[in-house]
């Protein structure tokens, strides 16, 4: 039996998921910037910092490539990215 397919986001939740995700981008590379500026960029610490914000910039562009398959026919440019 399939599960049921749960309702896509509306366009204001798409909105306002992608506006706590660019905050968090913009926090996480803040601090990213730190733990590199104190530990140096061959740290094992920096270097998962960087991966975290790369895998939040994959997020965010499969977010705005699901924003789009969700509100078809709809601007959603710049809703993540």
């Amino acid at each position: 039996m399939r599960p049921e397919r749960q309702q896509p986001l509306t366009r204001e939740e798409h909105l306002e998921l992608g506006r706590e995700l660019k905050q968090a981008r913009i926090k996480l590379n803040e601090l990213a910037a730190l733990v590199v500026e104190v530990y140096g960029p061959q740290n094992h610490a920096a270097f998962t910092f960087q991966k975290i914000v790369e895998a939040l910039d994959t997020l965010s562009d499969d977010m705005q490539v699901q924003a789009a398959e969700d509100l078809r026919g709809q601007p959603v440019e710049a809703f993540y990215t």
